[in-house]
């Protein structure tokens, strides 16, 4: 990279509150041979402004005290800078709102962190050069207003002015014709620079999608049979404490990891809008125990001392009770982070009016007034006391708020500051006065289990064994295979009620051997459940356009795999209403 030409060094100001990243800029920026000015906050910004002309200012987004679109702002309001260029730096994802107010502000570009040398350099000196050949003009504009107002001296005078000096005028005027000219390309090529770098960032996006997925669906493939063999435990006696523990602690850690792998993918379902709800009639009760039974171990490892008031546990809300318990363990999860140990958590549940209210209410660290505002944007973390930001994703708070609204609740959070602790507040909707009477019934109603044939065909020994085991324990009639081809010889042999059938196997895979029973006049009413580590929404069309009931993600709830079994054996077909578009479960 050659440094721009140009007979006078220009100042570029490199604003950002980490030292490393401004050594970082200064090496990239150095090839470039002009004047690098610094600063470690938006108020040293302004002060090397004062004093400095600068041709352009590298600005980092996020700084305590006055962050950059303040630091921008303040700047831009100053008469002497309000056309200097800004390039806005950020480490965190940008959404339009944000670009947009970067824009009105001034910002001519953003680049992320990390940051491509080439690139940044690349801007930098686009700008570095705009901003000479602005010099220059600004310099020619006074010349030719010189020039001008010696015309019409001449013109008022001598009435004879020489032509050759006249002349001159015109080729000097075709110089500036010519450099504006060379203005204009500079612009077109930082546009085209622009919709280069937007296509990217489209291009990364869609790739960071592509890799979420396939690295769920990894993570998947093992924890099923890790789940299966619990549940085979948890249905045998084990008479060493040893092995009790053990097995308890493979449990959690296996729910554990699941919901990891879950909130990894809300990322991208948060960003793109498409988290989906499986709605039901749930009590309270339910809600707070599950969130209780995954908060103990973090509780008992803390020694914290929970205070639980449930005042009306039959309270019916509706909605999906793995997202609601997600919600209100979210909470519960950030009240233990952020309190020392030995600290005070209570939940408090009590109906407001038509309303469910969950309290969660700890002694923690507290929140500082400057944090509050941003609390439920993706990926803020609350400060700690060392200033840093505690570890996580920093999607939980965002993702509590999103999944509330969805069901049409209200959440808000609370503190009077810093080492006073948080409360925060979950607003629900109460079903109506029939809800509960429906919540008993749908319990009641509840069918004893029956015995039925079942065919399961994964190419995972683990997998297939297990899931073998525990439908056998369950009282079914169970037919195993370990590919496609197996599968289909079971498949026609035995004619099994319903199909579990492993979509990712090779030779033949699940969709095909999904097509190839749909295709037998034995097999059109069959019951096939997809069972996969994919579950994206082309993964369930797939499902769909292959011939399956349902699409079930790996690692499944067994009590979900039995019921529904019960329910496909207890329907009537639904072939004619797939054919119609019918979409398949989740």
């Amino acid at each position: 990279m050659q440094a721009v030409d140009s007979s006078e060094k220009v100042n570029i100001l490199l604003v950002d509150d980490q030292p490393a990243r401004l050594l970082s800029y200064e090496t990239i920026l150095a090839p470039l041979g002009q004047n690098l000015l610094f600063a470690r906050s938006g108020v040293e910004a302004l002060q090397q402004l004062m004093q400095n002309d600068v041709a352009v200012i590298l600005l980092d987004v996020s700084m305590p005290g006055m962050d950059g679109f303040e630091t921008a702002a303040m700047v831009h309001d100053h008469p002497r800078h309000e056309r200097t260029p800004i390039i806005f730096v950020t480490g965190v994802h940008v959404n339009e709102l944000d670009r947009l107010k970067g824009y009105k502000l001034g910002a001519v570009d953003y680049v992320s962190i990390p940051i491509v040398a080439d690139i940044l350099r690349s801007k930098v000196m686009v700008l570095v050069e705009l901003h000479n050949q602005r010099r220059k003009l600004q310099e020619l504009n006074v010349s030719l207003a010189a020039a001008n107002g010696r015309l019409e001296r001449a013109n008022t005078t001598l009435q004879a002015e020489n032509q050759r000096e006249l002349e001159t005028l015109n080729q000097h005027l075709s110089q500036v014709n010519r450099e504006l000219g060379d203005v204009n390309l500079a612009l077109q090529a930082e546009n085209l620079e622009r919709l280069r770098a937007e296509s990217a960032l489209k291009e990364t996006d869609r790739h960071k999608d592509e890799f979420l997925a396939i690295l769920a669906h990894e993570l998947r493939n093992p924890l099923a049979p890790i789940r299966n063999a619990v549940e085979v435990m948890n249905r045998l006696p084990l008479q060493d404490e040893a092995l009790v523990w053990s097995r308890d602690v493979i449990g959690r850690q296996a729910a554990h990891l699941t919901r990891l792998v879950d909130d990894l993918l809300d990322i991208s379902r948060i960003t793109h809008g498409t988290i989906r709800l499986n709605k039901e009639i749930i009590s309270v009760q339910t809600i707070v125990e599950r969130a209780l039974e995954a908060l103990q171990p973090v509780i008992r490892e803390r020694g914290h001392e929970l205070q639980v008031d449930c005042r009306e546990p039959a309270l019916p809300v509706h909605g999906d009770v793995v997202r609601l318990v997600q919600v209100i363990g979210n909470l519960l999860s950030n009240a233990a982070k952020y309190t020392p140990p030995g600290g005070l958590i209570a939940l408090t549940v009590a109906r407001v009016d038509d309303e469910v209210e969950f309290r969660v209410t700890d002694s923690g660290i507290g929140i500082s007034p400057d944090a509050q505002p941003r609390l439920f944007n993706l990926f803020s973390r609350v400060p700690g006391r060392s200033g840093h930001s505690e570890e996580g994703l920093g999607i939980g708070l965002a993702l509590v708020r999103r999944l509330v609204e969805l069901h049409d609740g209200q959440v808000s959070a609370r503190s009077e500051g810093e080492n006073a602790g948080s409360e925060f507040v979950v607003r629900l909707p109460v079903c109506a006065s029939a809800g509960a009477d429906a919540l008993a019934s749908a319990l009641a109603a509840a069918p004893d289990s029956i015995r039925r044939r079942v065919l399961v065909v994964d190419d995972n020994v683990d997998a297939v064994q297990s899931l073998t085991m525990l439908l056998e324990m369950a009282g079914h009639q169970v037919y195993q295979a370990s590919g496609g081809v197996e599968g289909m010889e079971l498949a026609a042999q035995h004619r099994p009620e319903v199909a579990v059938l492993d979509v990712g196997m090779p030779v033949m895979n699940g969709y095909e051997l999904a097509r190839n029973i749909r295709a037998t006049d034995w097999g059109r009413h069959m019951h096939l459940i997809a069972l996969s580590g994919w579950g994206q929404s082309d993964d369930k069309r797939r499902a769909r356009e292959a011939g399956f009931d349902h699409h079930l993600v790996k690692p499944v709830s067994f009590e979900v795999l039995t019921d529904l079994i019960a329910e496909l054996c207890d329907a009537p077909p639904t072939r004619a209403a797939r054919a119609m578009g019918e979409q398949i479960s989740t």
